[in-house]
């Protein structure tokens, strides 16, 4: 594709990447997803696309293919404590990978200095703790 188009498109990859998310909490997949394609193809060597296709699959409960790409997201940027809570996240929901969860989600809630992130992770941590926990909600296979 021409580069320079592709420089005309920069200023616009945050407004995609929030578009997607917003996209996502509509329940709206389809268009979640090319919009997060298109942020990749914009900037290619970032991450945030990744994390909001990661989204995607932990809103459908997918969470081998959410933790894949969350793992995929940590081996490129150990710091990226975003990808780190999201992956805990998906390990929420497994009795026998519970606690492997709670204890990234704690260590990157260490680590940050995001609020964000923290409130993310601390959030998560609580609904596990009132709901996983004592079973008031299924959880998939």
């Amino acid at each position: 594709m021409d580069t320079e188009l592709m420089e005309s498109f920069k200023d616009d990859f945050s407004l995609l990447i929030e578009g997607g998310f917003i996209a996502v909490k509509q329940m709206d997949e389809a268009s979640a997803s090319r919009i997060f394609q298109a942020a990749q193809i914009i900037s290619p060597e970032s991450t945030a696309p990744k994390i909001g296709l990661g989204y995607i699959a932990l809103n459908k409960l997918d969470l081998k293919e959410a933790a894949k790409i969350f793992q995929e997201v940590i081996d490129k940027e150990p710091e990226n404590h975003l990808a780190q809570v999201f992956y805990g996240i998906s390990f929420l929901f497994s009795e026998d990978k519970r606690k492997k969860g709670e204890r990234l989600i704690r260590e990157a809630m260490e680590k940050t200095t995001d609020p964000t992130v923290k409130n993310l992770g601390e959030t998560a941590l609580v609904w596990a703790e009132k709901d996983l926990k004592k079973g008031a909600l299924p959880v998939p296979r």
